[in-house]
């Protein structure tokens, strides 16, 4: 959740910490602080954003070559300057930043106020970083040793950094449950919560495993495990350019991301489909996908944003597979007793690949003996790790902490794992696999026909920006899309919105609808289209306001709507994909009209690493 980055070489520490901070803070934005070691060790934090940490060191001079820097989404204290990580022991000699959660840091609190340490913060941090001095002293050793006795004796998630004033030329770092990358540049390294903070230095990287400590000492980086054996560092090649994490002239990277869409849906789909030739390939699905065909039961488990892509994907998949699918909030599915069978499917959605609950969910399905797939954003990422197989969404990164993009890629994923099953199965027709491929390689361009719609949106949303409630409804395919327009409003606007399937209206949120109910509707011609009409007259009968998303030349919902927006025609299977851009859209601009920091909404970070 929180943001941790890391230097050690030849450059100013503080200039590459503070860069690397302002990428890393759609993870977390309430307080922001570094650690370098120059003259001594020299700590620095605020409460707030990372311009409030520049403008608390001001002129200072700081000088050192090695450091590590932390922007936090509070889970343990309250956001302040004294909660604000790095932390520090108590002899002030260690420095500690800290993304995850310490479950048993009571505990090791209660045996260290025994032994007369005291404690400043309400943080778990400062408990782990007092525990380690505690060992380093009782034990007489290094600093790495007292980190690998510590680790050992922890219960929770962490990825850490820490640095060490009696040890200057030492960089330690380690994770559990919690993403950790190591940049590999010439004569320096960086860390980092992903990649964002590295790219613009080196592509060269290190994915740490879980259990596993990296030593960066006298120019050279050595991985063991918290039991001590030594590791060979595995280097990728970073895929990512830094253009693809600036703004590009957009106000926001929400907005950016939004109109991205074409591209990154364009690319999701390429080198995996040519409607041309009726070829579908998904090169990350090989040795399993017998498995996905054959399956008896798909559970599909994730959180947010990606629990709204598996709604689409049970209709997909019911629908052209004749797979019956469970859709399971990951942090749900962990703490029940779910009966998994061996061989059931589990498909596993994330935008980030490191949210904790749906990883939880991965290791407790697989040790029912359950086949996991992985549909995830991020290359190298946790989940795309501990899975069996899966695809990637090649979306490109996303820093907008409402997901866009991510969310019509994994739509478009998950519609090409439908088709491949349903082709395999031979649930749909030869004629029917090639229309839909025909029409899913013409989506980009019927999104850009939705875009063109921007200026006509950002006028409805003027007019409904301080509504204090929004209705979204829709029917099939479209009700999950009314469950994802009603999260971006709240996410983003804070604005209450709750989403339905339409028919369900009259069976509670009637009772809500009035003149002053903005009521969204998903209308679009498909087999449900006479009931979704029907709905529209039962919300104006009760004097609603109406806004309407219909499908292009639509004569009939235009007359009783107050607003129309329109999206160009396609299978219903892949309206999903449409139909959410003037939601987004809508979003935003309510967002943005309200004063609302739409990129990094209060409360919120991007990947949850935390229970």
């Amino acid at each position: 959740m929180c943001g941790i980055v890391g230097y050690y070489g030849e450059r100013s520490a503080y200039d590459v910490l503070v860069k690397g901070l302002k990428r890393l803070e759609y993870r977390g934005y309430d307080s922001a602080g570094i650690a370098v070691i120059g003259d001594g060790l020299e700590v620095f934090k605020k409460k707030g954003k990372v311009k409030d940490l520049e403008n608390f060191i001001d002129q200072k001079k700081i000088t050192g070559k090695i450091g590590i820097g932390h922007t936090r989404w509070a889970t343990h204290g309250e956001p302040s300057d004294v909660n604000a990580h790095p932390h520090l022991s108590g002899e002030k000699s260690i420095a500690i930043i800290h993304n995850g959660i310490i479950e048993n840091y009571s505990s090791l609190k209660q045996e260290l106020l025994s032994k007369g340490y005291e404690f400043e913060s309400e943080t778990d941090t400062e408990v782990l970083v007092q525990f380690i001095q505690a060992i380093k002293i009782e034990n007489n050793c290094g600093l790495v040793e007292a980190i690998r006795i510590a680790l050992n004796q922890v219960i929770g998630a962490y990825a850490i950094a820490v640095i060490s004033k009696d040890e200057p030329n030492l960089l330690v770092a380690a994770r559990k449950g919690s993403p950790l990358v190591i940049g590999i540049g010439k004569d320096e390294f960086l860390l980092a919560s992903d990649a964002s903070p590295i790219v613009e230095y080196t592509n060269e990287v290190v994915y740490l495993n879980d259990n596993e400590i990296a030593i960066i000492e006298n120019g050279d980086l050595t991985i063991t495990t918290i039991e001590d054996v030594k590791q060979t560092p595995y280097i990728q090649t970073l895929d990512l350019e830094l253009e693809a994490i600036e703004k590009g002239g957009y106000p926001h990277f929400m907005l950016k991301e939004i109109f991205e869409q074409p591209n990154s849906i364009g690319d999701c789909m390429r080198g995996r489909i040519d409607a041309t030739t009726d070829r579908l390939v998904l090169g990350g699905i090989r040795e399993y996908a017998d498995k996905l065909v054959e399956a008896e039961r798909i559970v599909i488990v994730a959180c947010g944003t990606s629990w709204h892509a598996g709604l689409v994907a049970e209709y997909l998949i019911e629908d052209l597979c004749r797979i019956p699918v469970e859709v399971e909030y990951a942090s749900e599915f962990r703490y029940r007793n779910p009966v998994i069978k061996q061989g059931d499917v589990v498909i596993a959605i994330s935008q980030s690949g490191e949210t904790a609950d749906t990883l939880a969910a991965i290791e407790l399905a697989k040790s029912k003996g359950a086949v996991i797939f992985g549909v995830v954003n991020t290359v190298g990422s946790s989940i795309s790790r501990a899975t069996d197989e899966g695809a990637y969404l090649h979306a490109g990164p996303e820093i907008g902490v409402a997901s866009t993009k991510a969310f019509t890629g994994q739509l478009t994923v998950l519609t090409m794992i439908a088709l491949m099953i349903g082709k395999r199965k031979g649930t749909i027709t030869d004629r029917k696999f090639s229309n839909m491929l025909r029409e899913l390689s013409m989506i980009p361009e019927k999104i850009k026909a939705v875009l063109d719609s921007n200026d006509k949106i950002e006028f409805i949303a003027d007019l409904f920006k301080d509504a204090r409630n929004f209705l979204y409804l829709g029917r099939g395919y479209n009700f999950p899309v009314a469950l994802e327009g009603a999260l971006k409003l709240k996410e983003i606007s804070y604005i209450h919105a709750e989403g339905y399937p339409a028919a369900e209206m009259k069976h509670g949120p009637i009772a809500l609808i009035d003149e002053q109910m903005p009521v969204v509707v998903i209308a679009t011609r498909d087999n449900s289209y006479d009931k979704i009409v029907s709905n529209i007259q039962e919300v104006k009968a009760r004097k609603g306001v109406v806004i309407a998303v219909v499908t292009e030349g639509d004569a009939l919902i235009p007359k009783m709507a107050d607003f129309v927006i329109e999206v160009p025609r396609t299978a219903d299977e892949l309206m999903p994909l449409v139909s959410v851009l003037p939601l987004q859209l809508l979003s935003y601009h309510i967002a943005v009209l309200r004063g609302c920091n739409v990129d990094q909404p209060r409360n919120l970070a991007k990947s949850v690493t935390v229970e």
